[in-house]
């Protein structure tokens, strides 16, 4: 769905707020642990087509650059550039990283003034370092919430699992300048709202755009992967708490339905543009 073969899909949302979706890369991801405790009998018809011989699924890396009057705001970062030869082999880590994506697509990685993380997981924040360890965005403030940081950097050896912590050490007096905690407008226009469920300091990004028709963008992280993650009963094996992960997702997508929001889907790399309609008692996706 590439225009240009760089910009993977654009939006007005009025009142100058303009959002681009910057696919950094794909890689795969076991199914079974994507689907978590739904059973194959559920989903393996939905992924026939795309799952490997090692079971695996094909997934993007979906970033957003979202445009304000007073500033630019990257959401999330992708694997990146410092992936060793053994893990890149077994995620399959594919296509460009966050900064060469966002040069192809015409922006400069200097020009943005603050990085939204969703997460801190490998896939999330693993470009917020060029190869050679300098910061892949100098001038931006990294926003994360604070619960986010001291999980990822503590020593629960189940909720750190899937966090880098030699590169999140290397980063942490960084993120530390813009750590948030609950609820926060970071630009005019662009908020950060919490949500847990995935974990512990998850968040998702709520973008309005002002005047008359002016729309409400919606990026959800990880609740909200592929399109069969619109039913909020259907958690992965990476929610490190998915009961909260069911009813934020019940909560959030009901507003996001009510409110026909534009919504994005973290790691779908065909159709991950959208919006979510009710289903009886629960969502379903319907791509652009």
């Amino acid at each position: 769905m590439a225009i240009n073969g760089a910009v993977d899909w654009a939006r007005e949302l009025g009142g100058g707020v303009r959002v681009t979706l910057v696919q950094a890369g794909t890689f795969r991801s076991d199914a079974g642990a994507l689907f978590g405790p739904v059973p194959w009998s559920l989903w393996g018809g939905l992924v026939s087509a795309e799952v490997d011989e090692k079971r695996r699924l094909h997934q993007a890396l979906n970033c957003l650059l979202i445009e304000t009057p007073a500033g630019r705001v990257l959401v999330d970062t992708g694997i990146g550039e410092r992936v060793d030869e053994k893990t890149r082999a077994m995620r399959v880590d594919e296509g460009p990283a966050i900064v060469p994506a966002l040069e192809a697509a015409g922006f400069a990685p200097e020009t943005v003034d603050v990085v939204a993380m969703s997460h801190l997981h490998f896939d999330h924040a693993g470009g917020l370092l060029r190869a050679d360890g300098t910061r892949a965005f100098p001038r931006a403030r990294i926003v994360a919430q604070r619960a986010e940081w001291e999980i990822a950097l503590g020593d629960n050896p189940r909720l750190v699992a899937s966090y880098v912590q030699p590169e999140l050490a290397l980063v942490r007096d960084w993120g530390a300048e813009g750590w948030t905690e609950g609820e926060r407008e970071i630009l005019p226009g662009v908020s950060v709202v919490p949500t847990g469920g995935h974990s512990t300091g998850h968040q998702a990004v709520v973008v309005r755009g002002g005047g008359a028709g002016g729309r409400t963008l919606a990026f959800f992280g990880d609740l909200l992967i592929r399109p069969w993650a619109a039913n909020p009963r259907w958690v992965t094996s990476f929610d490190d708490f998915p009961l909260d992960s069911v009813a934020r997702k019940a909560e959030l997508f009901a507003q996001a339905a009510e409110e026909a929001w534009i919504v994005v889907l973290s790691h779908e790399r065909e159709h991950p543009i959208g919006r979510l309609v009710r289903d009886r008692d629960r969502f379903r996706y319907e791509a652009d």
